[in-house]
């Protein structure tokens, strides 16, 4: 299959309504999109991820009146999020009406929802009559895409059209809430802060580890991660040889590492510029063919959060070794 990067939001729209696979841009990252309604199109995005069948989907709307016709309630504390949030990356977990097939809810009775704050995937989504299943544009478990092209490098070949909308706004994924007996819950923590969402309603609890059968989407324990083997704590570069290793700082560079080693996710110290330079930082080291990549923590606020639980799924999988 030739895949084609474009800007023809009239063309992604007809290739969605013919129960095809396409990529799309949002504030957060690429989204892997189909007729969430559409159960051969949503098995397409399976298959082209390679994604197993017990993680969830998010289903992407234009309004929330579009996405009400498929949640069988809305609470009081989701619209207040939501009035705050969107379009915004936060995904809300809430029950499930019947039209939502269950291979996008893996079976669950509830489902996840958001409204993406993209003008161009705006325009796309209010031109359909149905909702998109969109997962990142990756395949399952890898860094996910901050841009067409890193989708084209990743998926070219398996789908026909990929949205160009420019580089990702906010660069890591939308946080997600529900509630469980009475009280919310943050299932995966993203876009928008603890902080924020506590401010509205409350306190949360988190509940952001899984390993199996997952109640949200991109929460199980392994995730994100990189070929390369990649390594998160306090960085200390003495064992290695400089040449061969990657480096991910927060604001600082390490003596001694080559700068085309190094990605520092923002000089100035801003957490909302490095959790957009995030995904995409991961994925050049990795395209560098170096045995090990050192990441330390960021602080434990706001975004930082996110970051720092994008950084440990990359790394749950993998024990690296002084090279």
């Amino acid at each position: 299959m030739i895949v084609e990067i474009g800007k023809d939001i009239a063309k992604a729209r007809a290739l969605l309504e013919r129960g095809l696979v396409v990529a799309i841009p949002t504030e957060t990252v690429y989204g892997l999109a189909a007729n969430a309604i559409d159960e051969d199109a949503v098995i397409r995005i399976f298959e082209i991820k390679r994604r197993p069948r017990f993680d969830p989907l998010i289903v992407h709307g234009a309004s929330r009146e579009q996405l009400s016709n498929y949640v069988a309630a809305f609470p009081e504390w989701a619209v207040t999020l939501a009035d705050r949030f969107w379009p915004g990356p936060l995904t809300l977990v809430l029950p499930k009406r019947e039209t939502i097939p269950d291979i996008v809810t893996s079976g669950l009775d509830s489902v996840a929802i958001r409204i993406p704050n993209h003008e161009m995937t705006l325009d796309l989504l209010s031109q359909l009559d149905f909702p998109l299943a969109a997962p990142s544009a990756n395949p399952f478990g890898y860094v996910s895409p901050t841009s067409a092209h890193h989708v084209f490098d990743q998926l070219g070949g398996e789908i026909p059209y990929i949205l160009d909308g420019g580089e990702c706004a906010v660069g890591v994924e939308s946080t997600i809430v529900t509630e469980q007996e009475g009280e919310l819950v943050v299932l995966r923590l993203g876009g928008v802060a603890i902080e924020e969402i506590e401010s509205l309603v409350g306190p949360v609890r988190l509940q952001i580890q899984a390993s199996s059968n997952p109640l949200a989407p991109g929460s199980l324990q392994s995730h994100y991660a990189p070929r390369t083997p990649l390594t998160l704590g306090p960085i200390d570069v003495s064992q290695y040889d400089l040449e061969r290793i990657g480096v991910i700082t927060f604001h600082t560079q390490i003596a001694g590492v080559p700068a085309r080693h190094q990605i520092v996710l923002s000089p100035e110290g801003d957490l909302r510029t490095a959790a957009k330079h995030l995904f995409g930082g991961i994925r050049y080291l990795d395209s560098l063919g170096l045995p090990l990549i050192l990441a330390e923590e960021l602080p434990e606020i706001g975004l930082g959060r996110a970051i720092n639980d994008r950084l440990r799924r990359a790394a749950a999988s993998i024990v690296g070794k002084p090279v």
